[in-house]
């Protein structure tokens, strides 16, 4: 792996709801592999947005909980009006890795990708069964009738390109937008690679229903890629 270079600008965005256990660690962490942390606290309850700050975060407050898409175009929104080149999305709740965020850069850095995934499934990850199940499915979903497909469309540690910033504008506020944002930068013709990360599951970590979670996104997927796409094909009817 090439040493970053430290020209580029990398800003790394954190959308939070009541992490205080874990964003501290996750920010310290974060900011020894890029030029700045912006962590968008999705309407806390508790001490999400001190610690962050405390930390060496810049901070985002959203008075209500806006929802995760939401807060994540909120530091996407602040990241390119700073001047970023590239972006690192990834949770605030410790199940990401900020050290392997060099993982997720190389490729943008060495002009063969725009949008990087950070997979689970490219190498032996724990996942349990039932969130495997949905990830699956989500996935084959989104990779339904595509010819270039991906392994993970749920994982949340990204990094984007400016080029790839620019075509994205998430309106879904839920976790629907995480394939909302494949779509729209499939559609702009950016290229898109995943490369292989570790995940840790912890039992205090996010507290979304995971069932409620996946059908979800699922219909999310259904929506954008053939609902949508139905009516947008269909001639109108002749009056």
């Amino acid at each position: 792996m090439h040493p970053i270079d430290i020209t580029v600008k990398i800003v790394a965005v954190i959308p939070c709801l009541d992490e205080e256990k874990f964003i501290g660690d996750i920010v310290i962490r974060t900011r020894r592999q890029v030029s700045k942390v912006i962590v968008v606290d999705d309407g806390s309850s508790d001490q999400t947005a001190e610690v962050a700050t405390v930390s060496g975060a810049e901070v985002i407050r959203h008075q209500k909980q806006r929802g995760a898409g939401a807060a994540t175009m909120s530091g996407f929104e602040a990241a390119l009006k700073q001047s970023a080149d590239i972006v690192i999305a990834l949770d605030g709740d410790g199940q990401h890795d900020p050290d392997e965020i060099p993982l997720l850069l190389q490729p943008i850095l060495d002009g063969q990708a725009d949008l990087v995934i950070g997979s689970r499934f490219l190498k032996v990850a724990k996942v349990p069964t039932y969130r495997k199940l949905g990830i699956d499915v989500i996935t084959w979903l989104y990779n339904l009738g595509v010819k270039n497909k991906i392994i993970d469309a749920q994982s949340g540690f990204r990094a984007y390109s400016k080029k790839a910033l620019e075509g994205i504008h998430i309106t879904i506020p839920g976790f629907g937008f995480s394939i909302q944002t494949l779509v729209q930068a499939r559609k702009s013709g950016v290229r898109i690679v995943e490369v292989p990360i570790s995940i840790i599951y912890h039992d205090q970590g996010s507290t979304v229903n995971p069932f409620i979670h996946g059908l979800s996104v699922a219909w999310t997927v259904v929506k954008i890629r053939f609902v949508e796409e139905l009516f947008r094909t269909t001639p109108a009817k002749k009056k």
